[in-house]
């Protein structure tokens, strides 16, 4: 089988349930997000391997689970004949609120290696949390384009609160990563920022 079809030549493309609809469709834009955000955590998943697997193990054991859960919240995006109270009579797997709850109990348990914050910090520190902070606003980005096709269309509900509770799980990943290095949070100054 040819990777190309030439069907997307014109610029549409094919959902799930068969219909053909503009790449620049609030829906496309979406699942868009969040595949440009799975890519972003495989290349940080990397950093991390190069950098010193066994110190970032259980954190890279998390990320490749989130990869495979975004593959379930990009196909959820994909099949927009989400019913509400009937929401798996198409066999499309969906996000569940399972899904969301175990980001909260990573965060949970890696806040415990961390001291509490007080001021905002700048997102940088290693290049490896950097990296992490990046998937961070990827992860805000797809939530928004996921909140706009909402107000338009019947999406899962649960998507929107996995794509929230992962931007705080990524914020929280890049502060772990930055602690385990032995590399402070760089805290936000305001008068710092106004000299050149």
């Amino acid at each position: 089988m040819k990777i190309y079809t030439k069907t997307g030549d014109k610029g549409e493309t094919g959902l799930i349930d068969g219909k053909r609809i503009s790449k620049g469709d609030p829906r496309i834009v979406a699942y868009g997000s969040v595949d440009e955000l799975n890519s972003n955590i495989g290349m940080a998943i990397s950093s991390l391997t190069v950098k010193d697997r066994d110190l970032f193990l259980d954190l890279i054991n998390i990320m490749t689970c989130i990869q495979s859960e975004l593959f379930i919240v990009g196909s959820d995006l994909a099949d927009p004949r989400y019913h509400v109270g009937n929401q798996n009579e198409n066999k499309t797997p969906r996000s569940e609120e399972n899904m969301a709850s175990a980001l909260e109990d990573a965060i949970d348990k890696f806040e415990t290696e961390l001291e509490p914050i007080t001021f905002f910090i700048l997102p940088g520190g290693s290049i490896e949390a950097s990296l992490l902070h990046i998937t961070r606003t990827i992860a805000r980005r797809a939530e928004i384009a996921a909140t706009l096709l909402s107000k338009d269309q019947i999406i899962n509900p649960t998507v929107l609160v996995y794509l929230n509770r992962l931007s705080d799980f990524l914020f929280v990943a890049a502060r772990l990563i930055n602690k385990r290095l032995g590399i402070k949070d760089v805290a936000w100054r305001p008068s710092e920022g106004q000299t050149r």
